[in-house]
């Protein structure tokens, strides 16, 4: 007889989610599935707002990166007004959009995923979370929170606050920065620098006991997509699309973004309110892409700023071609993390970061818009529609995690197969179906428009759909 494994809800991630594992008369995995439970509809609830409210609108659709979809927002409008903006304003958004990816990075790596990590996916969940690694390493533990509160700090030296912060606005930016608050974020670069590396190298050293779950967690050919620059080199807040294969050589490139429904499409399945965007010319589901840090180490010729070249030149000795283990998310967020403060320190050494030069102003010039930028988790992308009264008509947002799904759930049926036996669940078994889903740092109430926490339930169903067994997290 088959059972139904369903995990409701997951735990450890941001959101609220399920999953469920069908087994076969035989005991063994006959399918698995990533549901999304969350539902928010941002896109139709700011349906006749003004077209400026978008990005403060927007960006309450997540506490965790709000700034990703404010740049996006704001990208999206300064397409509307067709203006300009300003070098400055450029640069200032850069390093507001990389403060962000650190500490959300450091929010994933740190408090969500180094307790597996560092005392491993079987120890007793009553320990597994940011304390437990506190006193197992207490220097990994204050490294994460300082990296984090780096991230967090920059973004309220800019914006006055760190969440929902408003400063990023159509046509730029709402206020110049000031010498003071550069001189603050200058000087706490050596010290975020030191903590990141060190990090990195922790990692290097352990991540080779995880050979089992790096086989196994989510480690199957698929499409890379990611934004870079006119170079190749990784950028995180404008630049044009670049799809790669699993051996890493390049499908498609300098896609422009405003043109993504002629090379994106979006499928919707009817166990979850998450989409499922897919590379169009493959067709659904062949083309199944991943994006997010594992994505942009595949798709790119070089990060472009000095150590973060050194370790991305050592990330793609790991595999021939594109690395494709999910597990390795982790390696590649870690040197992201470098990445990012090693180009805000740029940015804050160029000469005219201090201009008052910081926004374009027009009134709308075109009743339909596209922006697009990397959020921690991936591209995202916003598209409005206006009318003449410069009211909002229509929305579509693809969002990083949703980009993500279909090898989401691919990765939990791999992983199921590999780990769950028999009709019993085991609590580290639970974990590692969990930990797949973690390295993919999903965000829910981004993706689905959605209100919650993201604890985890896994159900272990019969073929009748009988509840077999049952586990509940968070």
């Amino acid at each position: 007889m088959s059972k139904t494994i369903t995990i409701d809800p997951v735990t450890r991630i941001e959101g609220h989610s399920k999953i469920t594992i069908q087994l076969d008369d035989d005991g063994r995995v006959a399918d698995a599935r990533f549901h999304v439970t969350q539902f928010r509809g941002f896109e139709k609830m700011t349906e006749g707002r003004p077209f400026h409210e978008m990005p403060s609108l927007t960006a309450r659709i997540c506490g965790i990166c709000p700034v990703s979809h404010l740049v996006a927002s704001a990208k999206t409008c300064d397409a509307l007004l067709a203006v300009t903006v300003p070098r400055t304003a450029r640069n200032l958004r850069r390093i507001m959009n990389l403060a962000q990816i650190t500490q959300s990075h450091a929010l994933s790596f740190f408090h969500l995923s180094s307790p597996d990590l560092v005392l491993g996916m079987d120890a007793d969940p009553a320990q597994r979370h940011l304390f437990g690694v506190a006193q197992a390493a207490p220097q990994l533990a204050r490294d994460g929170i300082a990296l984090r509160k780096f991230g967090q700090q920059i973004i309220e030296l800019l914006g006055g606050k760190r969440i929902h912060p408003s400063w990023i606005v159509p046509g730029g930016v709402s206020h110049p920065l000031s010498a003071e608050d550069r001189a603050t974020i200058l000087a706490m670069i050596p010290d975020a620098l030191l903590r990141a590396q060190r990090t990195l190298d922790w990692y290097k050293g352990v991540f080779g006991q995880f050979d089992e779950e790096i086989r196994s967690f989510a480690n199957f050919p698929t499409l890379f997509m990611g934004m870079v620059n006119p170079k190749g080199e990784l950028s995180m807040y404008a630049g044009r699309i670049r799809i790669v294969n699993a051996v890493g050589e390049i499908v498609a490139d300098q896609l422009e973004p405003a043109t993504y429904q002629q090379w994106l499409a979006e499928s919707v399945e009817p166990d979850s309110y998450l989409k499922s965007p897919y590379y169009k010319p493959m067709g659904y589901p062949n083309g199944i892409f991943r994006v997010g840090p594992l994505a942009r180490m595949n798709i790119i010729s070089r990060c472009g700023t000095e150590i973060a070249d050194e370790e991305w030149a050592e990330f793609r000795m790991l595999q021939r071609g594109a690395v494709l283990s999910s597990f390795q998310y982790h390696y590649a967020r870690l040197i992201e993390i470098i990445y990012c403060i090693e180009r805000i320190r740029n940015l804050l050494n160029d000469p005219d970061i201090l201009s008052d030069h910081v926004r374009s102003f027009a009134e709308p010039n075109a009743f339909e818009g596209v922006g697009m930028s990397e959020a921690p988790r991936g591209t995202l992308l916003h598209h409005y529609k206006i009318g003449k009264d410069g009211l909002i008509t229509w929305v579509n947002m693809i969002i990083a995690t949703g980009n993500n799904n279909l090898a989401m759930n691919k990765g939990v049926h791999q992983v199921a197969k590999h780990f769950i036996r028999g009709e019993k669940i085991q609590e580290g078994m639970l974990n590692r179906v969990e930990a797949v889903i973690r390295t993919f740092d999903p965000c829910l109430s981004c993706s689905t428009h959605a209100v919650g926490q993201m604890p985890l339930q896994i159900q272990l169903l019969a073929p009748d759909g009988a509840v077999l067994d049952e586990k509940f997290q968070g």
